[in-house]
């Protein structure tokens, strides 16, 4: 048996095989604080809603953190911010731990192989990741598993191009980060991050228009549209200027990596765009018109999506995870999709 897991700043989703397909499980990365009360906690423990108490504070845990945010007007707070472990919340790791435990489950069997994503260095920032990448290493081996980090544009690359020899541009757009790699071959001839993603986008919007990060978010993911049609001065209108402001930012940087690296001119290769923040209609649709307007060195055959373009990353890492796992060097498979 082998998991994969992506731990991402917005979510976190783990997968593992099935007679009948990929077990996906997900939990938001956030959490809210409120009052504690004896009848409170009482509710919270019957509802089933994943929480921890702490002194005098109920600390309200994964999907339920937002709703919880909206009801008593305040914004959840995360373990992650731009792509790695928050820096500024000392509650950062056991609230992780505690919801990868909800999404992994316990080892099927002793040391259990577990791929987990890890994010590259960004090239626009001083950030490392190398503090996040070994504190989880060390958090999910305290869990029973034998973890191993894995590049979360590599991950895209084993869960969407086995189809195409593992070669390939995958873009993952995350919450904090968008993670690209090029890949020859299943092997990587490039791989870096840019620090902006989906929260950047947010917070554009909510500086722009006066609203709530979280009213943001919420809007976002509640069937909103790339189209342009909408009224520029509401959150929607707000939310597609910041979206193309993102992609054309992305873009360069990956056009800019490209001519750094010296890449073979004669490439022919496919791209897909993956990640959460990636979910909007009419986002793939953007960033293919936006990508064939800058000079690169080699030829783009395809732009695509994944139909759940959420599960990527966390499907990669069991690819990986299953091909390491097995001994006789057969060669990687690609589970089936489905999803929990």
């Amino acid at each position: 048996m082998a998991k994969g897991l992506d731990v991402g700043t917005m979510n976190i989703l783990s997968a593992e095989q099935e007679d009948d397909g990929t077990k996906f499980v997900q939990q938001r990365n956030s959490f809210v604080e409120i009052e504690y009360s004896d009848m409170a906690e009482q509710m919270l423990s019957r509802s089933q809603v994943l929480h921890i108490r702490k002194d005098d504070k109920v600390y309200v845990v994964g999907d339920d953190a937002l709703n919880f945010a909206n009801i008593f007007n305040k914004e959840t707070r995360r373990p992650m911010e731009v792509g790695i472990l928050s820096s500024d919340e000392s509650s950062a790791i056991p609230m992780i731990k505690l919801i990868t435990e909800q999404v992994t489950g316990d080892p099927s069997i002793p040391d259990e192989k577990l791929f987990f994503s890890s994010p590259a260095d960004p090239i626009d920032s001083d950030v490392s990741t190398l503090y996040h990448q070994k504190t989880l290493e060390s958090m999910i081996s305290d869990m029973g598993y034998d973890p191993e980090p894995i590049n979360e544009g590599m991950a895209v690359i084993y869960s969407e191009l086995a189809g195409n020899n593992f070669t390939g541009l995958g873009v993952s757009f995350g919450a904090g980060m968008t993670n690209i790699c090029l890949s020859y071959y299943a092997v990587p001839v490039m791989k870096f991050s840019v620090a902006r993603g989906g929260d950047w986008v947010d917070q554009q919007a909510a500086q722009a228009t006066g609203t709530p990060v979280d009213k943001i978010t919420s809007i976002k993911e509640d069937d909103f549209t790339l189209d342009f049609t909408t009224d520029v001065g509401g959150v929607e209108g707000a939310l597609s200027i910041y979206y193309e402001n993102m992609l054309d930012y992305v873009i360069n940087k990956i056009a800019e990596e490209v001519d750094e690296e010296d890449i073979e001119e004669n490439l022919d290769v496919p791209v897909v765009v993956t990640g959460g923040t990636s979910n909007p209609d009419g986002f793939e649709d953007l960033f293919d018109k936006h990508l064939r307007d800058v000079s690169i060195p080699f030829s783009i055959s395809d732009v695509e999506s994944p139909d759940d373009p959420l599960y990527s990353v966390a499907r990669g890492a069991l690819v990986a995870a299953r091909s390491e796992e097995e001994s006789d060097g057969s060669t990687v498979s690609q589970p089936s999709p489905s999803s929990e």
